[in-house]
C-alpha cells in the first residue's frame, strides 16, 4: 500500500459577520494552501463516472480547524454562549414554522406534484440537519471533536469477546474458556496501534510466501516446535518468515494434497473442481499452507482455529493474505448455515472427535454438503500404533463407528489419513438400525441461521431445501451464476441477481479507478516488493460488511482481481448467506454491535454499502463510533475504507472520521443524488518506544 494520503485543501466558510481577525486567518490560510499545493503528492482526482465538479463537503476541513476556530478565539465566553443560544433558538423556531407551513401547503398540492416536492423537501431537511451539525460543532468546540486515544501497547493484538482469564473466573473449563463471550461493556474505545517494528506487508503474491516476523506475535521457538503438518516452515534471517514453495519443507504439503486427491478417487488436486469441491473449511489450519497450495487451483480454503494469545494460526494465516477467522468447535455452532462446505479438513487440528459423545462430528456433518468429504489426519488413525495402544484403538473405533451412524462412507485410509464421504441420500438415515447413532433434528432444532448457538446432538440440515449433492451442482465458476430454480429457493428472480451483478461491475470499476493512482503512486519501494501491473495485485483481501447477494465478490472475480472477500451478512438484515455460500464464496453471520472474530490488522480494505442505513433502521443498538472503531481495529495500516450510503448518514460519518484520524473524502455520486461515497485511508501510526 502507498504511504498515507495527504489531505486536500481545507474548506473555509466565510460569513457576513466575519471580523478583522477572521480576515487575517483567511490570509494565513491562503498562504498555507499555497504551500500545501506545492508539497502534496496525492489527490483524489475527478472521474467521469462521478460528478465532474463534485465538491468536497463542509466536513473536509483539517483536524485542527476547530481548535483554531475564529468564532471562539478572542471572544468572551459569555458572549459566545449567548450567541450560540440565540442561533440555536432561532433555528428551532424556523424549523417549527417551516414544517408547519410546509404541512399546510402540502395539503393543497395536487397528487401529481407531490413526488417532486417531497424530493426537494427531503434535500432541504438534509441540509438543515447538516447545518445543525455545524452549529453543534461550533458550540462544543474541541471537546466534541476530540480524537480517539490510542490503546496501551499491551493491546496491540486485542480482540474483544476473547478473554481466557475472565472465562476461567466465570467457571469455564474443558476448552470452553477459549469461547467467544461478548460481555456488555467489554469494548475498548481506543485505537489499536501496531507492534513496535511493524512493517507494511509485501504485495501479493510475494506477501503470501514471506511475512515480517514483527507483524505477528510468535517466537522462533514456537515456530520450530510446531507439530502440525501444515505448519512446516523456515525462518529467513531475523526479520522474515518464509513459506516459499521452493522450500523443501513445502514439498510435504504438495505431496499431502496429492495423496488426498488420490484417496477421493481423483488423479490429483487439480481435479477437485471437477469433483464438485470448491469451498474447504480447514479446521486448525496450522499457518495456512494447505489452503495456500490449493489457492492456485481456484479452491477457496477458509481457516478456523481457536483464539490464541501467542503463535496464532489465524493471525499468521491472515498476515499471509489467506482466508481465516477465529472459530471453535468446543461448545458453540459456527455462525454458518447448514450444508455450507464441500470438504472439511483436519490435520492434527487438536480436536478430540471422540469426546462429548460425538457432538463435534455432528457439527461437521451439519456444515458439510451432501456428498461432501471429511479428511482427518491424526496419529490415532495409524493402524500399527493403535494395535499397540488399547486406548488409542478404543478411541479410533468410536470415531469410525460414529461416522458410519452419520451415514458417512469410509472411502480410504492410508497411513495417518482417512477420508469419509457424507451420504447424498436422505433415505440412508431411515435405514439405520433403531437406536443407532444420533437422531434427526426437529424443525424447531434445525435452525437455518445459527449465531453461536450451543452444539446440537441431532443431525441438522435435513429440513433444508438446499439439500443438493455436490456432484449435482454446477462446477466452478459456473456455480456462481445460479439458475432460476435455484434462486427461487431464496425468493429471488434471475432479473434481480443480474441487476445486482451489473451494478457491482460498475461499482468495482469506479473503486479501482479511484484507488489505482493513489496506491500505485510513487513511493519508496519496499524490500521484496514486486512492481505489479495495475490493477491486479493492489489488494489481497476485502471485508464486505453488508454483502447482500455477494455482488462485490462476484464482480471482483469477474474483473480478475487477485483478491478474496470475507462476505458478512448482518444478523439484523436479510438472510442471504446461504445464497452466497451456494455461489461458491465464503461468508458468515455477524452482529456488528459486537467485535468480529479476527485479530487486528487483518484486512486491506473494508467495504460497507447500506450498513449505516440498516443499523439506523434498528434504532442504533450501538453507536456509529463503535462500528468505526471496530473497522479501525481490523484494518491494516494504510488500508482503505469505502462506505456508500445516504447523503445524510455519510455526512454524519465524515465528522467521525476526524476523531479516528482517518484521511477521508466525500464524493457525490452522479447517478444518485441521494447517495454519497465516503473513501478513507487509515494512516500508519508507528508506536514510540516507551
Amino acid at each position: 500500500m502507498s504511504r498515507p494520503l495527504h489531505r486536500g485543501v481545507p474548506a473555509i466558510r466565510v460569513t457576513s459577520s466575519s471580523n478583522g481577525l477572521l480576515d487575517s486567518q483567511v490570509k494565513e490560510q491562503t498562504e498555507k494552501e499555497e504551500l500545501d499545493r506545492n508539497q502534496s503528492s496525492h489527490r483524489f482526482p475527478s472521474w467521469s463516472l462521478f460528478s465532474d465538479n463534485s465538491p468536497l463537503t463542509k466536513y473536509d476541513a483539517t483536524d485542527n480547524d476547530f481548535a483554531s476556530d475564529p468564532f471562539i478565539v478572542g471572544t468572551p465566553r459569555s458572549r459566545h454562549r449567548l450567541t450560540m443560544l440565540l442561533l440555536k433558538s432561532s433555528l428551532v423556531v424556523i424549523v417549527i414554522l417551516a414544517l408547519t407551513g410546509s404541512f399546510c401547503w402540502t395539503l393543497s398540492i395536487s397528487t401529481s406534484s407531490r413526488g417532486h416536492i417531497f424530493h426537494s423537501s427531503r434535500r432541504l431537511q438534509e441540509q438543515l440537519v447538516s447545518d445543525l451539525w455545524d452549529i453543534g460543532e461550533l458550540s462544543f468546540g474541541t471537546s466534541r471533536m476530540k480524537e480517539i486515544e490510542f490503546c496501551p501497547g499491551e493491546l496491540e493484538n486485542y480482540i474483544p469477546c476473547f478473554n481466557v482469564s475472565e472465562n476461567l473466573d466465570s467457571g469455564f473449563s474443558d476448552g470452553n474458556e477459549y469461547d467467544r463471550v461478548c460481555r456488555q461493556g467489554s469494548r475498548q474505545n481506543c485505537l489499536v496501534l501496531p507492534p513496535m517494528n511493524y512493517k507494511i506487508p509485501l504485495r501479493w503474491p510475494t506477501g503470501r510466501d514471506i511475512i515480517w516476523v514483527a507483524n505477528v506475535k510468535i517466537t522462533g521457538q514456537e515456530v520450530f516446535t510446531s507439530g502440525s503438518l501444515t505448519k512446516r516452515m523456515m525462518m529467513l534471517e531475523e526479520e522474515q518468515i518464509s513459506f516459499r514453495s521452493a522450500s523443501l519443507m513445502f514439498d510435504g504439503v504438495e505431496d499431502y494434497s496429492h495423496q488426498i486427491a488420490e484417496m477421493i478417487g481423483l488423479r490429483n488436486e487439480s481435479n477437485f473442481i471437477q469433483a464438485g469441491i470448491r469451498t474447504i473449511l480447514d479446521i486448525g489450519c496450522g499457518y495456512g499452507s494447505f489452503g495456500a497450495h490449493l489457492f492456485s487451483e481456484q479452491i477457496l480454503t477458509i481457516c478456523i482455529a481457536n483464539y490464541e494469545s501467542s503463535g496464532s494460526q489465524v493471525q499468521l494465516t491472515l498476515e499471509r493474505g489467506l482466508p481465516a477467522m477465529i472459530g471453535s468447535f468446543s461448545s458453540k455452532q459456527l455462525p454458518c448455515p447448514s450444508l455450507s462446505f464441500d470438504l472439511l479438513h483436519c490435520a492434527r487440528c487438536g480436536i478430540d472427535w471422540d469426546k462429548k459423545d460425538g457432538t463435534f462430528l455432528i457439527e461437521v456433518d451439519r456444515v458439510l454438503r451432501p456428498g461432501g468429504y471429511f479428511v482427518w489426519t491424526s496419529p490415532l488413525i495409524n493402524v500399527q500404533s493403535s494395535l499397540r495402544n488399547k486406548e488409542k484403538q478404543k478411541r479410533w473405533n468410536f470415531v469410525r463407528d460414529f461416522a458410519e451412524n452419520l451415514c458417512w462412507e469410509l472411502m480410504s485410509q492410508q497411513d495417518e489419513t482417512v477420508v469419509w464421504k457424507k451420504t447424498s441420500k436422505k433415505t440412508c438415515y431411515n435405514s439405520r438400525k433403531s437406536g443407532s447413532g444420533p437422531s434427526i433434528c426437529s424443525k424447531v432444532q434445525d435452525v437455518e441461521f445459527p449465531y453461536y448457538r450451543p452444539l446440537q446432538n441431532c443431525i441438522g440440515g435435513m429440513h433444508s431445501r438446499r439439500w443438493v449433492p455436490i456432484e449435482e451442482r454446477a462446477t466452478w465458476p459456473s456455480r456462481s451464476n445460479l439458475n432460476p430454480s435455484e434462486l427461487a429457493l431464496y425468493g429471488l428472480h434471475l432479473d434481480e441477481l443480474n441487476e445486482d451483478t451489473a451494478n457491482y461491475r460498475i461499482i468495482v470499476r469506479n473503486y479501482w479507478s479511484l484507488l489505482s493512482p493513489l496506491i500505485f503512486s510513487d513511493h519508496p519501494k519496499r524490500p521484496g516488493d514486486e512492481d505489479p501491473s495495475p490493477p491486479y495485485n493492489m489488494l489481497r483481501n476485502v471485508l464486505d460488511m453488508n454483502a447482500r447477494y455477494g455482488g462485490l465478490n462476484a464482480a471482483l472475480l469477474e474483473a480478475r482481481k487477485s483478491v478474496w472477500v470475507m462476505n458478512v451478512v448482518p444478523t439484523t438484515g436479510p438472510k442471504f448467506l446461504p445464497l452466497i455460500l451456494d455461489r461458491g464464496y465464503f461468508g458468515v453471520l455477524h452482529d456488528w454491535c459486537e467485535a468480529f472474530p479476527t485479530y487486528p490488522r487483518t484486512y486491506d480494505m473494508v467495504h460497507a454499502e447500506g450498513l449505516l442505513s440498516l443499523e439506523s433502521s434498528q434504532h442504533w443498538r450501538c453507536t456509529m463510533l463503535d462500528i468505526f472503531t471496530e473497522i479501525d481495529r481490523m484494518l491494516r495500516p494504510e488500508g482503505w475504507i469505502i462506505i456508500r450510503d445516504t447523503a445524510l448518514l455519510i455526512d454524519s460519518a465524515r465528522v467521525l472520521t476526524r476523531r479516528l484520524k482517518w484521511e477521508a473524502r466525500v464524493i457525490e455520486i452522479e447517478s444518485n443524488n441521494d447517495e454519497r461515497l465516503l473513501i478513507c485511508q487509515k494512516p500508519f501510526f508507528k508506536r514510540q518506544p516507551s
